[in-house]
């Protein structure tokens, strides 16, 4: 649904009103909407009538229906909620559409926009996605699209949007032989190779998005797409800048985020305690049991991250939490949180 014909669209689902239009991709366009009913300012994200039939053979409302329903399960200061899904009718089909929180603020993408962040910043602004993040993975959901454009920063931190296209962790792409979803520039190797995205490729968007804040650039120089592609799967990204103070812990958290192994990443949860340690910041964990991970190839990476999450991590107690629990296995408790400091 695009140009005139979402204009004449002012409301759907008998509910929200369409106030004005705040974005467009390929696939969507994101309006400022008017919830009538509890008079409430609300986003509303509507899947063009063209990319509803392109989603494979699954239908275009069932995949949109099935990943709004993962993501409204998530609830966390650092992750923009979603309200509501429903259908309007376009161009002679039903369109599905997404109901949002509406965040104020700038996205990450516009600060970008003038150069690398004070690494203070960068590293604190990591630090709450991994968080959000961190929530998501305890709930079997993956992000798929972490970039800069969707995250938002305001007064209050950094919020992460557009949970809407999210999938269940190990969900294959509706077309299989269709584009892989996501930005290339974010997207882990793994994924071109037509793996399913699981939390380890959220952690590899995560140190793109790390390093871009760090350093004002991609971890891979490329002109085209192509050419980005391929520097992903094949080669090292190039070495970041010096930067003084900078904690080697966040070095190396961002070297093994990149890691082409998805088994190498760190867990969304590792990383939300080792970059607010860096910065004396507070986020907010999933309350998890988890065991010191054997070392690697960095021990003093490990071992920081064990002893951060001792310190702060309250058993599960539950029989259910084995060596296998934690943020990739999925057995972490749902809707329970505290603040790290």
């Amino acid at each position: 649904m695009q140009g005139d014909e979402s204009e004449r669209m002012r409301e759907v689902g008998e509910r929200y009103r369409l106030v004005r239009r705040i974005g467009v991709g390929g696939m969507s366009e994101v309006w400022h909407g008017h919830d009538r009913v509890l008079d409430r300012p609300v986003a509303v994200k509507i899947m063009s009538a063209a990319a509803a039939g392109t989603l494979g053979e699954v239908s275009g409302v069932d995949v949109v229906r099935t990943e709004a329903r993962s993501a409204a399960r998530l609830s966390h200061p650092n992750v923009a909620s979603v309200h509501d899904f429903g259908t309007s009718p376009a161009g002679g089909e039903e369109v599905p559409y997404i109901v949002m929180e509406l965040v104020d603020g700038q996205t990450l993408s516009d600060h970008l926009a003038s150069g690398p962040l004070d690494w203070r910043i960068a590293v604190r602004v990591a630090a709450e996605v991994a968080a959000a993040l961190a929530a998501a993975h305890a709930e079997h959901v993956v992000h798929r699209d972490i970039k800069p454009a969707n995250i938002m920063l305001t007064p209050a931190g950094a919020k992460v949007l557009d949970f809407g296209i999210a999938a269940a962790v190990g969900t294959p792409d509706p077309d299989p032989e269709g584009p892989v979803m996501g930005t290339p520039a974010y997207v882990a190797p793994e994924r071109f190779d037509g793996l399913p995205a699981t939390p380890a490729t959220d952690m590899f968007s995560l140190g793109t998005l790390l390093y871009h804040c760090l350093s004002g650039r991609l971890p891979w120089s490329a002109v085209t797409n192509t050419e980005l592609v391929h520097a992903q799967r094949f080669n090292h990204p190039e070495p970041l800048p010096h930067i003084p103070d900078l904690a080697p812990e966040v070095l190396d958290l961002v070297s093994r985020c990149l890691d082409k192994d998805p088994r190498e990443r760190p867990t969304s949860l590792v990383a939300a305690l080792l970059l607010a340690e860096a910065v004396d910041a507070r986020v907010y964990v999933p309350i998890v049991s988890m065991e010191a991970p054997a070392p690697r190839r960095t021990p003093t990476f490990d071992q920081r991250a064990a002893e951060a999450a001792t310190a702060v991590a309250l058993p599960v107690g539950s029989s259910e939490s084995g060596p296998d629990s934690g943020p990739e296995s999925g057995e972490l408790p749902a809707g329970r949180h505290r603040a790290v400091s």
